[in-house]
């Protein structure tokens, strides 16, 4: 666990994790919580939102577990009235959710692009549509409000086969840093977070061959990221100073060159 904060630095806030059934999500959320937050846990898998939210009730926290699928703006709707119900305004959203799925161009796997779009892009701007006006008010209100985005390494890097998952990072990057001239103003800190090498189920869904064993390689030879150290910046991110914007931080392995 690469803890460094303590206490509770978030409490009184409100968070939204998407994504948050596994991998940096889940832990992000279990982190949020821990450091005094209340915490709606988002994604499709009810089953592994729900244990996760009995972990946190269980050490003292309050967590809401709402299966949710980002890519319905019908969905994201309800949970947000659900959120609204259990604790109230939002002012700490962490839309995390994405997926990862590796081909050569010329495979044609336009079943898998449009999947990335619609989860990469679309999903965060969904979310964004439910819960910005949350934050808005929060800030107007004086209060501390973060919207924080995952983007990757990928949105920098050139790696061959990764065009569409890098583009769809690419855009939430540069997304961020256009969202700040708006919402900065307002007050509301927004921030992308784009880790390299973390060893979470992400590449399990990766079937090409060479990007499978690019990223197995990675996690034998090198020391790389865990999800907690992931929620660990993300909570720092959002215990920080309200007049302090961290907008955007690369998290890479020590070890990691490409």
């Amino acid at each position: 666990m690469s803890a460094v904060l303590d206490g509770k630095p978030l409490a009184d806030r409100v968070a939204v994790v998407t994504g948050a059934s596994s991998g940096i999500g889940q832990a992000t959320a279990e982190r949020l919580a821990a450091l005094g937050a209340d915490v709606a846990l988002l994604a499709r898998r009810a089953d592994r939102l729900e244990a996760t939210a009995e972990r946190i009730t269980q050490r003292g926290g309050k967590a809401l577990a709402m299966p949710t699928d980002v890519t319905d703006r019908d969905a994201l709707a309800r949970a947000a009235a659900a959120v609204h119900e259990r604790f109230g305004k939002v002012d700490l959203v962490f839309a995390n959710a994405g997926v990862q799925l590796i081909s050569p161009i010329g495979d044609l796997a336009v079943d898998d692009w449009d999947r990335q779009i619609d989860l990469n892009v679309k999903g965060v701007m969904y979310t964004i549509e439910a819960f910005v006006r949350d934050l808005e008010s929060a800030a107007a209100e004086g209060k501390p409000a973060d919207l924080i985005i995952t983007s990757s390494i990928a949105a920098t890097r050139v790696l061959e086969k990764f065009q569409v998952y890098s583009g769809t990072k690419a855009y939430l990057s540069q997304l961020t840093r256009l969202l700040r001239t708006e919402l900065g103003r307002k007050k509301v800190r927004v921030s992308a977070v784009e880790p390299g090498m973390v060893d979470t189920e992400l590449p399990d869904h990766v079937t090409d061959a060479d990007a499978s064993r690019l990223m197995a390689d990675l996690i034998k030879e090198i020391d790389v990221l865990q999800s907690d150290d992931i929620a660990e910046t993300v909570a720092f991110i959002a215990a920080v100073p309200k007049h302090v914007n961290l907008s955007e931080i690369t998290i890479l392995p020590t070890e990691q060159i490409i």
